[in-house]
């Protein structure tokens, strides 16, 4: 596969009483990040945590903090993430007109940078700032919620977004969030994406911590799509 696929359990979906406790237990299963999803109740339909929850969590862990900031005006809370530890901002290309500007300031902080793509937003929006961006993701759930269905019309998409960054050669990860699970993970995979964001998939299930976040990886490192997905807006067969 030539680059290896990294995991970040999404803390939206972990048991906020334990929080800490959970992403320890992440942390021993071998996760490569830990994905914190940020909601102000404008942007998406839903509020969830801010910087000293971020804070907190930067005490209990030392794998980087994957701080997607689904809000509005994220420049405005930049410093405050960066300042509480997070080692990854992820903004909306949807919520920043000025998104050079904005991923100069992310990289002034001292963070990497990520664009976040909604699932009607074409890859086009990123076109122009790829060769500035270190991460790039591909929603394929419409943010707001954990716990969606996988949209499987999303693995063109996550195609086409690989090969933008091919083409332009650049060394941005290409991460998806959204319905990621052992049936899932080996299709995103296969489409182009190396880092992976699972929620539910790691704290929802009988299996431990351990056990997903172990099941997930080998579903994406070993597994290759033998038939279509049927999943959210349809059938699509990969490669078709």
């Amino acid at each position: 596969m030539g680059t290896a696929i990294k995991i970040a359990p999404s803390i939206l979906a972990a048991d906020f009483a334990r929080l800490g406790q959970a992403v320890a237990e992440a942390e021993a299963a071998g996760a490569d990040y830990i994905h914190v999803d940020v909601m102000d109740g404008h942007f998406v339909p839903n509020i969830t945590l801010g910087p000293l929850v971020v804070q907190a969590l930067r005490r209990a862990t030392s794998l980087p903090l994957d701080v997607h900031l689904m809000i509005e005006a994220p420049e405005r809370y930049l410093a405050a993430f960066a300042q509480a530890g997070a080692n990854h901002l992820t903004v909306h290309a949807e919520t920043c007109p000025h998104l050079h500007r904005t991923l100069q300031q992310i990289h002034a902080l001292g963070c990497r940078a990520g664009v976040a793509l909604n699932p009607s937003t074409p890859p086009v929006a990123v076109s122009e700032i790829v060769n500035d961006a270190d991460l790039i993701l591909v929603m394929t759930v419409n943010p707001g919620f954990g716990g969606q269905t996988f949209i499987a019309g999303m693995l063109d998409k996550v195609q086409r977004v690989r090969a933008l960054l091919d083409e332009h050669g650049s060394a941005a990860e290409l991460e998806v969030d959204g319905g990621i699970d052992p049936e899932t993970a080996p299709y995103v995979v296969a489409a182009g994406a190396r880092v992976l964001v699972a929620g539910s998939a790691v704290f929802h299930t009988r299996e431990s911590i351990a056990e997903a976040v172990a099941a997930i990886r080998r579903a994406a490192e070993t597994k290759r799509p033998a038939a279509p997905l049927r999943a959210g807006l349809g059938v699509v067969e990969y490669g078709a």
